[in-house]
């Protein structure tokens, strides 16, 4: 059967088409159709398959097998007919974008640090590139600037196909040794690249470059990026962010960040006269319950968070000889506990857990959450207590 004329080569703007149906056959509940020549990119060198319609299919797949382009499509297509064929622009368009703004950054990584591009994949998201070496944080804001440079530039994107004696003769990246036909994509001065993907015809139509994060990754670097209309939508999207942070804490736009961080101080210092009152009440409420000599204590508080649950713990624990519990929470959300005591209560937090659905640990305090009523923690302590000292006494405070 004779290899497809791959359309998407001749003119990557093109996203109508006719073609004849050369084979269709049942895949998987769809059906494999082949065309004599397709606008549609099959997956392959990190950029995902075109989508759009077939004759009136819908396509969900696209890739190549020994030169032909098989379909995936949704219904079946009679062989002999011509059909018409509707790639996604968007989609299409997003992916030359992405692609060609790739392109820019690894020519450049290259060029400046002499790293190879070792992973290369356009995701629904964003777009992940590895690199084989360590980048600081200055160097990818420099690299950032100068992909930008590139675009603004407008600098055309061609593609060819060497013979092997012009090939031999150049200067090329490539992940993997390459035999046959090869095909070169080249933005002067930026980027010379044996590469089967579609890209934009000059840079300036990338739009932008987007550097979103840098992290180690296998003793490289692992970019992620947004070019084009991703790169613009993410903007959008952190614009109106940060306009409604704005508008909250009423600061210009420009001065959030400071406005936030004053907001966290002050928090911290509300927090942290919050935790000096509640450990003069916990030292109040710990003197009732020495005044009353009770070995063992429980107590269920309102609003406790889970650091003031273990100091409250621990000053019970200074004037309890026994075992000293504290409950917080409501039998809706469950509730979250501390025990802690004289001994070693790990094994009667471990019974405890096994009998009201909780979970936790600790050393000294033991710490967690347990989905049940506070009917059901009263009865397991009021049984745990009196087998520890018969008729110990149960006490069950009000909120601190």
């Amino acid at each position: 059967m004779p290899n497809t004329r791959k359309i998407y080569y001749e003119d990557v703007f093109c996203t109508q088409f006719c073609a004849a149906v050369l084979s269709c056959a049942p895949k998987d509940g769809n059906f494999a159709v082949t065309l004599d020549a397709t606008a549609f990119y099959p997956e392959g060198g990190g950029q995902p398959a075109d989508r759009g319609a077939l004759g009136g299919a819908r396509v969900l797949d696209v890739h190549e097998k020994d030169g032909e382009i098989v379909h995936t499509v949704t219904a079946p297509l009679r062989v002999g007919e011509v059909v018409q064929g509707d790639v996604d622009h968007l989609r299409r368009f997003d992916h030359m974008q992405q692609h060609t703004g790739e392109h820019i950054l690894s020519g450049i990584v290259q060029a400046q640090f002499g790293y190879d591009n070792v992973g290369f994949h356009i995701g629904e998201r964003e777009v992940t590139v590895d690199f084989s070496g360590p980048l600081t944080a200055a160097e990818v804001d420099e690299l950032e600037r100068a992909a930008n440079w590139v675009v603004w530039q407008n600098i055309p994107v061609t593609a060819s196909w060497p013979d092997a004696e012009e090939l031999a003769q150049l200067s090329y990246r490539s992940k993997k040794e390459l035999s046959g036909a090869v095909r070169i994509v080249t933005i002067e001065g930026t980027d010379v690249c044996a590469c089967c993907g579609t890209h934009v015809p000059r840079t300036g139509q990338v739009g932008s470059v987007k550097i979103v994060s840098a992290q180690s990754y296998k003793g490289g670097t692992r970019l992620s990026l947004l070019c084009g209309r991703r790169s613009f939508a993410d903007y959008c999207a952190k614009f109106e962010g940060n306009h409604t942070i704005s508008t909250l804490l009423s600061a210009k736009p420009d001065e959030t960040a400071q406005a936030v961080e004053r907001l966290l101080r002050e928090n911290e210092a509300l927090r942290a006269e919050k935790a000096s009152l509640e450990n003069r009440l916990f030292a109040l409420r710990a003197q009732g319950v020495a005044k009353a000599r009770q070995q063992n204590v429980l107590l269920f508080e309102e609003g406790l968070s889970p650091d003031s649950l273990r100091r409250f713990c621990t000053v019970l624990c200074g004037v309890c000889p026994g075992v000293a519990a504290v409950f917080s929470g409501s039998d809706e959300e469950g509730w979250r506990y501390a025990v802690g005591g004289a001994g070693d209560v790990r094994a009667l937090c471990q019974k405890m857990n096994g009998a009201l659905g909780g979970r936790g640990g600790g050393k000294d305090i033991q710490q967690g959450a347990a989905a049940c009523t506070r009917a059901q923690v009263e009865a397991f302590f009021a049984e745990a207590y009196a087998e520890n000292q018969s008729g110990a006494c149960l006490q069950h405070g009000n909120h601190v």
